[in-house]
């Protein structure tokens, strides 16, 4: 099986115990249909039939004025029909490349954008779109092939991806307890206050850094716009920790707030492994170690708390700002 053109014979002979095993020119395996040339076209010919078969099965309960309505439609179709298509799509997607390819996969969608919209076989796809809702599906298979390599694959192994670790990248879970408190508390040396934002114009992190009272130091991040609130929280307390632990004191005492519960939540849920968490209890695990106490905090959100709010300001200004990187 490759792309490579070659010179010598396609056919082999292979035996197993004298007995000639006949070689296919393709096969399925997983549910994935592969060609000699690995083209993927004849699994792409039996996604676009299968698919096609139900969707004129269902044509017969929807009618215009009768049977299924588009509700129940587009259930059956973002359920039922489109994990048919998007099924095994970072292995053959390669293939989308060729236009007699796409506009097969891009009928599908047609066909039942129509039986949902009661639209007339003129209507344009990407009106068919529209009207309907959908997200158009070669767009689908662009995002689901990005989140891929994001998270399994080989792209961008030096980012930071909030994906689940391995087990054995698990903190110990008697490596995973510390004090999570409310309200504030004025006998640590060192208070941190963090805050993470997310709106139209990007994402941002604030961290704001107390000794003895005094504010001494600020520090922002810009996450890329697909990170959610949650992970710029997460990134904010990550932050706070790296820093605090360069920091030359002799009292190596911190308390670090947050406004964010669900943050907080996550460092208490045993089950919760993702990469920023994972870090963090690495982080608080390594500076145990070296004699620091570390306390988390919930404190409340826009209560007049003067750390809190300059986080929140901080998080806001970068997220704004295109050229804080």
């Amino acid at each position: 099986m490759t792309r490579r053109k070659r010179n010598e014979p396609k056919e082999t002979a292979i035996y197993l115990k004298n007995r000639p095993i006949p070689q296919v020119h393709r096969l399925k395996y997983l549910g994935i249909i592969f060609d000699r040339e690995l083209a993927f076209k004849d699994h792409i010919n039996y996604v676009t039939n299968k698919c096609t078969e139900l969707i004129f099965t269902l044509a017969k309960s929807a009618k215009l004025n009768w049977g299924l309505n588009h509700k129940a439609l587009k259930k059956i179709y973002l359920d039922g029909i489109f994990p048919l298509i998007l099924y095994g799509v970072p292995v053959w997607n390669k293939a989308m490349t060729l236009k007699s390819y796409k506009d097969k996969i891009i009928r599908i969608q047609r066909i039942i954008n129509i039986k949902i919209a009661k639209a007339y076989r003129t209507t344009s796809n990407e009106a068919l779109c529209i009207l309907t809702g959908m997200t158009p599906v070669v767009i689908k298979i662009e995002e689901m092939v990005k989140l891929y390599q994001l998270t399994k694959g080989s792209a961008n192994k030096n980012a930071l991806v909030d994906n689940d670790m391995e087990a054995k990248h698990w903190q110990h879970p008697a490596d995973t307890i510390t004090r999570m408190l409310e309200g504030t508390d004025e006998r640590s040396l060192i208070q941190i206050f963090t805050d993470g934002t997310k709106t139209e114009k990007g994402v941002g992190a604030g961290v704001v850094f107390f000794e003895s009272g005094l504010h001494i130091n600020n520090i922002q991040s810009r996450l890329n716009k697909s990170c959610t609130n949650n992970q710029a929280e997460q990134l904010a307390i990550l932050t706070a920790l790296k820093h605090t632990k360069k920091m030359q004191t002799t009292e190596k005492t911190v308390t670090i707030y947050t406004d964010s519960p669900i943050t907080l939540d996550s460092l208490r849920n045993s089950n919760t492994h993702t990469f920023l968490i994972e870090e963090i209890w690495k982080q608080i695990n390594k500076m145990t170690t070296a004699n620091w106490k570390i306390k988390l905090r919930w404190v409340k959100a826009h209560a007049g708390v003067r750390g809190n709010e300059l986080a929140d300001n901080l998080a806001k200004d970068v997220a704004a700002n295109k050229n804080i990187m």
